[in-house]
């Protein structure tokens, strides 16, 4: 399903952490508290969230801690009604020019091995599988898929950023970090 209305992605704030957390309680078994989010909103140096709103309404964000020249992808949400909207790429294209603002030359995360919509997502994006997490999600006894993408301060890389946005369906509206 397409959708031709505007999405805005900014810098997430303390304001969006109520619809943030409606989020996460939809699609995690054990959401992130208030207060782990304050205190990753309190670090701006070493940490990059965005929110994705369609109209007034969060439908999505992401997160990035950067550790040294490392940036580690802590989380990519979607509301389940908006899925299959770009929402999800908003938010890591977001977080990847917000990663090579910070001199950021890798990305890594962790994604669960059932989850192969999101890692063909990350695919997009350069990143390739270089491990396997065994019962990395205890709560639900599954393994994780360590993902890595390498060079993401060069030219080829930010190309490719400008390819994924250019493929979107719909325009978005971006606002500075």
């Amino acid at each position: 399903m397409t959708d031709q209305r505007e999405m805005t992605v900014e810098p997430m704030r303390r304001r969006h952490l109520g619809a943030v957390r409606e989020i996460d309680t939809k699609v995690y078994p054990r959401p992130w508290s208030l207060a782990l989010y304050l205190q990753e909103l309190n670090r701006p140096e070493t940490r990059i969230y965005s929110i994705v709103r369609d109209e007034k309404v969060i439908v999505g964000y992401g997160g990035l801690m950067v550790v040294g020249t490392d940036g580690h992808v802590t989380s990519v949400a979607t509301d389940p009604e908006y899925a299959g909207r770009g929402v999800a790429t908003r938010a890591l294209l977001s977080i990847c020019r917000g990663a090579a603002l910070k001199d950021c030359t890798a990305l890594t995360l962790e994604v669960r091995s059932s989850n192969a919509g999101a890692q063909r997502l990350y695919a997009r994006f350069g990143f390739a599988e270089a491990g396997v997490r065994k019962n990395y999600y205890t709560d639900v006894g599954e393994d994780a898929v360590i993902m890595w993408a390498h060079r993401t301060d060069e030219a080829e890389f930010l190309g490719d950023l400008r390819e994924i946005e250019a493929a979107l369906s719909g325009p978005t509206r971006w606002l500075d970090q």
